[in-house]
């Protein structure tokens, strides 16, 4: 059996489960605590609650990362399919993540991240409202 680290294993068996960068930012983000840390029992009692706090808050910022740097037509196809996965429209999928805008950031100091963040959500939710200017013309 070989040991991998809290963060190994976060990346290959938890986070491999769950599609979609968008997908994967709502379920680290439901993971973090409202007075800090982060809380997965199963990694904390397998790793450790420090190690396990630790690569969530890596991969948490590993993903909030990934989904700054793609491009928003990838970002639009990722939030529907993830919507299609969690049987919502990708409008109400979009305006759950704005609710919950303050657990998808694992540093809520880190200002330039929010600003870049809200402004890829409220840029999702405004081109799911017209869909027709969130596909790309055939002309």
């Amino acid at each position: 059996m070989t040991l991998k680290s809290a963060l190994q294993d976060l990346r290959e068996t938890t986070l491999a489960a769950v599609s979609g960068l968008l997908a994967k930012l709502a379920y680290l983000g439901s993971l973090r605590r409202r007075e800090g840390g982060y809380l997965h029992w199963g990694m904390a009692l397998v790793h450790g609650e420090e190690s396990s706090d630790r690569a969530l808050k890596t991969a948490h910022s590993e993903v909030l990362s990934a989904v700054l740097r793609t491009p928003i037509s990838d970002l639009v196809e990722d939030l529907r399919e993830t919507s299609r996965d969690n049987r919502q429209t990708a409008a109400a999928y979009v305006e759950g993540m704005r609710d919950q805008f303050n657990e998808l950031l694992p540093a809520p100091l880190d200002a330039a991240s929010a600003r870049h963040l809200n402004s890829v959500l409220v840029a999702l939710s405004s081109l799911e409202k017209n869909p027709k200017r969130a596909t790309p013309s055939a002309s």
